[in-house]
């Protein structure tokens, strides 16, 4: 934000309360959370101008030009001598109680000096509180005017810096705050987090759409899949969380538009899982983490590489320990995770990963039952082609956690393609299968291993034309309801000690690595299974 560009007045209510929180409104971090849905529903009425009568105006924007703000007062009520009332309207007092809190005051101050600006007299202001139903005036002094001028110049000097403001430490503000699931205020210290997490994964869904020739649409407020006039699915706008095209699936235009207006990520795959291309909203946050993104990764951060491949090596060997039959390769994989952390370049790093990959695979079919082992012939990890059920299963599974991921790394704001282990060179989302490395054996690697074992994958599952082995639909079905199943449910964080979903994991990574690049945090620490 340029200095001379008007400074929104909630901004300013936001810098009160927590400069972070204000850093994060303007870098266009937004949140699905209670606390922001009550909120949007409390101004409902306030919102809607047609609402306005002569003594009762809703929503009327305001200015000031001698302090450079800009906002919208809830309701103006106007008495007999045509002087006004300012009425902000709050959802959620603070302890169930109508306490007027400094925020408050301030954007109440803002919006009285800005309409006496504007040559309007300004009787009396007070806060309606929706939760209680409970309005409580508030008087305001040459005090309250003072400290509002200083949270304007505070809000600038904290929207203009180079760097984000430290998160709060051990403060009772953020239990409430909406935005602490973004935030991660006690995540940056990458130790033990003690305080009663209050964010919730959200209640939505990745909709996948994987039968050929079905074509999806949205129609009232509904996204609708149907096949030659035949319907086969309908969702609720409300309850995507993202979109996944699998195949030969045609989506509406109206769709994607509908999608995107949401924020929401659309990604569209092969029909053997790969990732070919994705569209996300245009508007997204933290532009200004971009380019000093694409900076480190053109000098390569050798740090988080090396955590990457290390904690990659972690999980496999973990995987293995619990899984497989396999004494000798655990050590082996233990000492290669150890030297990865250490390693001297990028090149020597995936010479580790290369080693170790090797051991663990020819230990995977460890991992299967007896019964699989006799009937499915899997001797070592090859890409595509896949020539086995095993690969082709792999495949589409990586592919699946490929697309997760990239929806947690462009929820952050950051560049897909800006990597520190893979190279951007590769014109591959390069910091995308960055993070997969250490979500690949608990993850994508547990969702085929259990599929197989569990009998929901068989050799009827798949298709064999001149050796090369694809998924049929009825597979591929199979697979994207197990690899479902694993990213909702919940693990212990092995450095944070909360519960929460591997979904919900990867975007926590993902912004761990946003705290290395905006300065919030020094180092990045991945997920290590136990």
């Amino acid at each position: 934000m340029t200095a001379t560009e008007p400074l929104p007045i909630s901004l300013v209510a936001h810098q009160v309360f927590c400069p972070r929180r204000a850093w994060l409104e303007a870098a266009g971090e937004s949140t699905d959370t209670q606390q922001v849905a009550v909120g949007v529903a409390a101004h409902v009425p306030t919102d809607d101008t047609a609402t306005s009568r002569l003594r009762r105006l809703r929503g009327v924007e305001i200015t000031s030009g001698e302090w450079g703000t800009i906002g919208r007062c809830d309701t103006l009520e106007v008495d007999d001598d045509g002087a006004l009332t300012v009425v902000e309207y709050k959802s959620a007092p603070r302890r169930r109680r109508a306490d007027v809190t400094d925020p408050m005051r301030v954007q109440l101050t803002l919006q009285v000096h800005a309409l006496r600006e504007m040559g309007f007299r300004v009787a009396g202001q007070a806060v309606y509180f929706t939760t209680s139903r409970e309005r409580v005036p508030v008087e305001l002094t040459a005090d309250d005017t003072a400290a509002a001028h200083k949270a304007v110049l505070d809000t600038r000097a904290t929207l203009s810096s180079a760097t984000a403001p430290e998160p709060l430490e051990d403060d009772p503000r953020c239990s409430g705050c909406s935005h602490i699931g973004v935030c991660l205020p006690d995540e940056r210290s990458l130790t033990s987090v003690t305080r009663r997490i209050v964010v919730a994964d959200p209640d939505t869904q990745v909709l996948h759409l994987s039968t050929p020739g079905s074509r999806a649409s949205t129609r009232r407020g509904r996204v609708e899949v149907a096949r030659q006039g035949e319907s086969l699915a309908s969702v609720p706008l409300e309850r995507v969380q993202a979109l996944v095209v699998h195949g030969n699936v045609d989506v509406s235009g109206a769709l994607i538009r509908e999608l995107l207006w949401r924020r929401l990520t659309v990604v569209w795959c092969s029909s053997n899982g790969r990732v070919v291309g994705w569209a996300a909203a245009a508007a997204g946050p933290n532009g200004a983490a971009r380019p000093r993104q694409r900076l480190a990764s053109a000098v390569c951060q050798l740090e988080l590489a090396r955590e990457f491949v290390s904690s990659k090596i972690a999980n496999q060997a973990t995987m293995l320990r619990r899984h497989g039959d396999a004494p000798d390769a655990i050590p082996r994989l233990r000492a290669l995770q150890r030297q990865a952390r250490s390693g001297s370049s990028v090149a020597a790093l995936f010479g580790i990963e290369g080693d170790a990959a090797a051991i663990y695979f020819r230990s995977f079919a460890t991992m299967f039952t007896r019964k699989v082992r006799d009937t499915i012939d899997f001797a070592t990890r090859t890409r595509r082609p896949a020539r086995d059920p095993v690969n082709a299963a792999l495949n589409f599974s990586y592919g699946l956690l490929v697309g997760d991921v990239l929806r947690a790394v462009v929820a952050c704001g950051l560049d897909p393609h800006a990597g520190f282990l893979h190279s951007s060179e590769r014109n591959k989302p390069a910091l995308v299968l960055d993070l997969c490395e250490e979500f690949r054996a608990p993850v994508a690697d547990s969702v085929v291993l259990g599929a197989f074992n569990n009998g929901e994958l068989k050799t009827s599952s798949f298709s064999d034309v001149l050796g090369v082995v694809n998924l049929r639909e009825t597979g591929r079905r199979t697979l994207i309801s197990a690899f479902e199943r694993r990213v909702e449910t919940t693990f212990r964080h092995p450095l944070f000690g909360y519960s929460l979903t591997w979904r919900r994991a990867m975007e926590v990574q993902a912004r761990l690595v946003l705290g290395v690049i905006d300065g919030t945090q020094d180092s990045y620490v991945g997920v290590r299974t136990r």
